[in-house]
């Protein structure tokens, strides 16, 4: 459905602040990106990011504008974990069927080409340009170089806040009467690492896994790019006794490399070096309502709901909401009061489910990913559901390989690990997991579990 052109304003340059622009733009509205940071095609990057994992919901919504084939010229499939256990050979853990994959992106080489994909539609970008207050009524914005210095003041029509976890445009939301807000810190933290490329530019380890090196309460991952490198994040609590906060001197940091991640120890001097050049950042999962004001303001992407990044999901979960807005569009026209409200009570169930999905995920990759009762459930599982591909689809499957919504992956998911629990309890399990029996039971929970959500 076409739509009458509107001045529309996107605080936030990021990922999803970019390819909401791009969508708006192709409705014919005219656009205006504000960011206070200096354009990051001009910047280098501040060793702040983790990699991405671009899934099916994020190309859904690329597709849609058909930018696709663009983006993924900058990306490379993972197909299977690479799992380093201490102890053990190196072994790999398939994330699904045959050809689905989870593609790793470097965040800062993606938001330099979607900034560029948007600029060339006609999008118009103010960087180094700080949103002080917004007019919610109004859709007026303000900027300046300090908050008690002289602003200057923007009409819209409508303003988006794309502005992340900590928004200017929620906080101003925030003060109005009846406005939801939580926020909770993890007591983990990351710093962003890196190995080099090979001398000859190959990468040092398998290009197209996600490596990973559980350790219980804290772990190592390594995303590849397409330069030959890894760009690598060690997860860790901040204080205990080993944490970031016991970690104070080159010698300490290469023992602890040493010790708990010896398959890296040629990369122990680069490693050491990052680990004290980049900062510890902090991880928070943030839940708000409404998120919209009226038919003037709505939120989209971290600003309305930040989560922890162990599924994956954060890019992807925000380009869905953004693929869900456009088609809500679609079918209300001009009316955007009705738009607004039908996007925020759409999107905000499946936002807390995926919020809930990757804590959870947190505790899986870290500590269950090495656990032998862990790995037996999972091979039952997937023997099982190879069996019954119309019966039983594994809830990572659910969240990374299709684009049924969230809430319904999260109760899916608890419904068939409460079956899973009672078949882990039968006696000789560990020998008997592929037997008739097994399946007969796996079968009986489904039929149960159908009869109870009926």
């Amino acid at each position: 459905m076409t739509q009458t052109p509107k001045s529309i304003a996107i605080i936030g340059s990021g990922l999803v602040g970019s390819l909401l622009a791009i969508y708006m733009k192709k409705r014919g509205h005219e656009v205006t990106v504000f960011d206070r940071r200096p354009d990051i095609r001009k910047t280098e990057f501040s060793g702040r990011s983790i990699n991405l994992a671009m899934s099916d919901r994020g190309w859904k919504a690329l597709r849609e504008v058909e930018i696709e084939d663009n983006i993924k010229e900058i990306a490379i499939p993972l197909d299977k974990r690479a799992m380093h256990v201490i102890d053990t050979p190196l072994y790999f853990q398939e994330y699904g069927k045959d050809g689905e994959a989870i593609w790793s992106i470097s965040r800062g080489v993606l938001n330099r080409r979607m900034i560029e994909i948007a600029e060339r539609s006609g999008v118009h970008f103010k960087f180094e340009e700080k949103v002080w207050d917004v007019n919610l009524p109004e859709a007026n914005l303000y900027t300046g170089e300090t908050e008690k210095g002289e602003w200057t003041e923007y009409r819209f029509d409508i303003i988006f806040g794309c502005d992340g976890a900590f928004s200017r445009v929620r906080h101003k939301m925030q003060r109005r009467s009846r406005f939801d807000y939580s926020q909770h810190f993890i007591d983990v933290g990351y710093k962003e690492l890196s190995i080099p490329a090979n001398p000859d530019g190959t990468h040092k380890l398998d290009k197209n896994s996600f490596h990973i090196w559980p350790r219980g309460d804290f772990m190592f991952i390594a995303m590849p790019n397409l330069d030959g490198s890894f760009t690598c994040t060690l997860f860790m609590p901040f204080e205990g006794a080993i944490s970031f906060e016991s970690i104070t001197t080159k010698a300490e940091a290469k023992t602890f490399f040493t010790t708990y991640f010896p398959t890296v120890q040629k990369e122990i001097d680069n490693l050491t070096e990052d680990f004290f050049k980049n900062p510890t950042s902090a991880m928070v999962t943030m839940k708000c309502y409404p998120w919209t004001y009226w038919d003037k303001v709505a939120l989209v992407g971290d600003s309305a709901h930040a989560i922890v990044p162990f599924y994956g999901q954060g890019m992807n979960a925000g380009f869905e909401d953004i693929f869900v807005l456009n088609q809500i569009i679609d079918k209300h026209g001009d009316d955007w009061e009705h738009i607004f409200q039908e996007y925020q009570e759409v999107r905000k169930p499946n936002a807390d489910a995926i919020a809930e999905l990757s804590y959870r995920n947190f505790l899986e990759m870290s500590s269950k990913t090495a656990d032998s009762e862990f790995l037996l459930q999972k091979k039952i599982e997937k023997r099982f559901a190879a069996k019954h591909p119309d019966k039983w689809i594994p809830v990572y499957s659910r969240v990374t390989f299709s684009d049924r919504p969230y809430a319904e992956a999260l109760a899916v998911g608890d419904a068939q690990e409460e079956i899973m629990r009672r078949v882990m309890q039968l006696p000789e399990i560990g020998t008997q997991w592929d037997s008739p029996e097994v399946e007969m039971m796996m079968l009986d929970g489904l039929r149960e579990e159908t009869v109870n959500m009926d």
